[in-house]
């Protein structure tokens, strides 16, 4: 089975800054419970691998990421594109920061996976669909909040 998640928030904060807090895999946990991220090498950029470990303690487990397209705009919007290459975490996602004007952008979280285990995977996808997009939206509006408080260029 495949699964879709797509959430989006609105930022009042411009894109490059975004674009630039999203990006910075390290302070990923700062916006995404349980996670903490780390590029492998040069961490951006086609090509790039990060990793990310999301659990509590000892017990969790890794998703590892290859990066397969990134854009980057003059108006400081973007997007990567990852493949997830883990045992867990299967499939396609992408981070995508859209420029609304000079103090404003939206972010994009979307992902495509592989839903593991047949008819129970699927159920259980069901089952807890519901409480991983509040989570989702609960980091963006972490995000959001972080995002906004980034300091600008030139400030």
């Amino acid at each position: 089975m495949r699964a879709f998640l797509r959430e989006e928030i609105d930022i009042a904060a411009p894109a490059d800054v975004v674009w630039r807090y999203v990006m910075d895999w390290e302070r990923q946990g700062e916006w995404v419970p349980l996670t903490r991220a780390e590029p492998l090498g040069r961490g951006s950029g086609t090509g790039a691998q990060v990793r990310a470990w999301t659990g509590l303690g000892p017990v969790g487990f890794w998703d590892t990421m290859t990066i397969t397209g990134w854009v980057t705009s003059a108006d400081g919007s973007g997007s990567c594109e990852v493949l997830h290459t883990g045992r867990v975490v299967r499939g396609e996602g992408v981070f995508t920061v859209v420029a609304r004007g000079p103090e404003g952008s939206t972010f994009v979280w979307s992902e495509r996976l592989d839903v593991p285990a047949g008819r129970v995977g699927a159920a259980l996808w069901k089952l807890t669909q519901p409480a991983l997009l509040a989570g989702v939206r609960r980091s963006l509006r972490a995000l959001a909040a972080r995002a906004e408080a980034e300091p600008r260029p030139g400030s």
